[in-house]
């Protein structure tokens, strides 16, 4: 396949990125080059992650004096968009770390801050643990943290969705307290009482470890705080993640769409040309998904411009933000903006490639369904068809995005 020596994508973000980008590259090849093979047989992830860990992607965004880069929200949501046209597996697994990185840096705890910024400057990777499945009624948790007989504070639960787990080190949990109150706390994975079940069964995003943990009676080192503590522009941020995710799986359908294409020696009567790579037709196909990948990535960058804004002045706040603050709302009505477009960007690239290939495109071991089954995962994961309500009833009513998502059974 030619190797273009133009960067179509957009220009970077800030005048540094390319060279803070650079590192990364190398490895993100490599993992594009096996990112079929291992979705076909479930391979872990570990290894890589590791790799990508050692490089310090995970510490981007901390401090330069605890490993860091200073990275932006749009430094990072940028190659976390590169990395996920390598492998978006990868880019999901690692979410619920880059989210907790953002809650302790906006953290108002002088002592809980620099005591997490020494755990993450040293390579600790966390994953996420809120979710609960079942009839767990909306807005509650089963899941709870207690003073055991010896004045070890313990837990007991099960959460779903705690994508990344297999590949950390920590979970960063929500469960009740004996006063009623819900509390985040960080458990370490590796405790007795703690069991990762890999049973994710999803057609996408097969290899980022969504599945179950189960705490029994598993002590916990960390200090309990309140949920209404955590970073505001959290759901935001969280939604962002996801289309920036889903950015780079449009740019991978155009890549991998223009890679197949120019390998492509037989060619119909029908057609254009002698060779599928000279097609006029086949190539305007892989033109436009290379089209909606630009505008998704375009997209979910303009967001991330103002999520950046909402970050610093969260960070430069005196206090803890409430979710109603006029910049938090801010944030999520233009996140909420670009959800759609995103979305339906990604979920057409990643369909319309095929009409540039043969039948020998469906083959299984290019997993070329997986962009599609990937993109279509994560755009379920908060549902999009209430994005844009959101926005109708602001301009037309007023009415401010929601503060919390909450899932489950509501109260009879």
């Amino acid at each position: 396949m030619p190797n273009p020596d133009l960067n179509i994508w957009g220009t970077a973000p800030t005048a540094r990125y390319e060279e803070l980008a650079a590192p990364f590259r190398p490895l993100f090849e490599h993992i594009s080059a096996h990112a079929a093979e291992a979705d076909g047989s479930r391979s872990s992830l570990a290894t890589v992650i590791a790799q990508l860990n050692a490089l310090g992607l995970p510490r981007w965004r901390l401090p330069h004096s605890y490993g860091g880069h200073d990275a932006t929200l749009v430094e990072l949501l940028t190659l976390l968009t590169e990395l996920s046209a390598a492998d978006s597996n990868i880019t999901q697994a690692l979410r619920g770390h880059f989210g907790f990185c953002e809650e302790v840096l906006v953290s108002k705890s002088p002592d809980w801050q620099a005591k997490w910024l020494d755990k993450l400057s040293q390579g600790a990777l966390l994953s996420p643990g809120s979710t609960e499945v079942g009839t767990q009624t909306r807005g509650e948790f089963g899941t709870r943290i207690y003073r055991a007989e010896d004045g070890s504070l313990r837990i007991t639960g099960k959460k779903f969705y705690t994508t990344g787990a297999l590949y950390s080190d920590l979970i960063n949990t929500v469960a009740t307290g004996e006063d009623g109150t819900l509390y985040t706390v960080v458990v370490d994975l590796k405790a007795p009482g703690v069991q990762i079940v890999d049973d994710w069964n999803g057609f996408g995003q097969r290899l980022t470890a969504s599945g179950t943990c189960l705490f029994d009676n598993a002590r916990v080192d960390d200090e309990p705080r309140p949920t209404d503590q955590r970073f505001a522009y959290g759901q935001s941020f969280f939604q962002l993640y996801h289309l920036s995710t889903l950015a780079g799986i449009a740019r991978r359908a155009a890549l991998s769409g223009a890679e197949e294409l120019s390998k492509r020696a037989r060619t119909f009567s029908t057609g254009n040309a002698d060779t599928a790579a000279q097609d006029v037709q086949l190539l305007q196909v892989i033109g436009e998904v290379a089209s909606q990948a630009y505008a998704a990535q375009a997209i979910a960058r303009q967001a991330a411009q103002r999520l950046e804004l909402t970050a610093r002045y969260t960070i430069a706040s005196e206090h803890v933000l409430p979710h109603d603050d006029p910049q938090v709302a801010q944030a999520e009505l233009e996140v909420s903006l670009a959800v759609n477009p995103v979305v339906d960007a990604t979920l057409a690239a990643t369909t319309a490639l095929f009409d540039a290939l043969g039948a020998s495109a469906t083959a299984s071991n290019k997993a070329l369904d997986r962009l599609w089954r990937n993109a279509r995962t994560l755009a379920n994961h908060n549902p999009r068809v209430y994005k844009s309500r959101i926005v109708g009833d602001y301009l037309v009513n007023g009415i401010r995005p929601p503060s919390q998502w909450r899932v489950g059974v509501a109260k009879g």
